[in-house]
């Protein structure tokens, strides 16, 4: 068998415990709505009010249902970050003492949503904001006094910014001095041949 992707660990076998007791009938939904909802960092898969009915209707308290819905989505992302397979994650599963019942719900909850679930993690963003549009102006200050005759060159970006989940567009403005934007230019030939040699 190959090498365990989920551990052992205390909180693990407390869950595993925990999610043996969960109605088995209910368990389906539960898993695929976490599937759902897996790739999305920034939000909840349940509103307060859907734990409060959670914890009624799988008969736990608030910190178990937590820990059962964080043990569950982390279970989720080892199948992603391995891409395992059904068969895979089932045998994976057992070997930690989860009941069969559960452990085949997971199998057949990955075997119809495992695939779409890892395109969708390969689409995201590493970060949540991403760079949509650039912007510039070049802005010339000069000196006060009529003697002195110097002048002090300023370029100004505006970086569109969007978040991940939303689509609204923030403009951050960036202001440099001519050595400032020389350093930086030299940062970004830097990154691009980092990049051009990943390619």
């Amino acid at each position: 068998m190959a090498l365990p992707v989920v551990p052992e660990s205390d909180s693990i076998r407390r869950a595993v415990s925990l999610l043996n007791a969960v109605d088995a009938a209910r368990f389906p939904r539960l898993l695929s709505r976490l599937l759902q909802k897996l790739h999305l960092k920034a939000e909840s898969s349940f509103s307060e009010e859907e734990e409060e009915k959670l914890q009624i209707a799988f008969s736990l308290e608030k910190q178990d249902l937590h820990l059962v819905l964080e043990t569950i989505s982390f279970i989720l992302e080892q199948a992603v970050y391995h891409n395992l397979k059904p068969a895979s994650l089932q045998q994976q599963l057992q070997s930690i003492h989860l009941d069969q019942d559960k452990a085949e719900a997971f199998a057949s909850a990955w075997a119809a949503a495992g695939q779409d679930t890892i395109e969708k993690f390969r689409q995201r963003v590493l970060t949540p904001q991403k760079l949509e549009t650039i912007g510039w102006q070049l802005n010339l200050q000069m000196a006060e006094s009529m003697q002195a005759k110097l002048k002090s060159p300023r370029a100004v970006l505006e970086l569109g910014v969007s978040n991940e989940d939303s689509k609204n567009l923030t403009k951050v403005f960036v202001e440099f001095s001519h050595q400032e934007l020389f350093e930086f230019y030299n940062k970004l030939e830097t990154i691009q041949a980092q990049l051009d040699s990943l390619t």
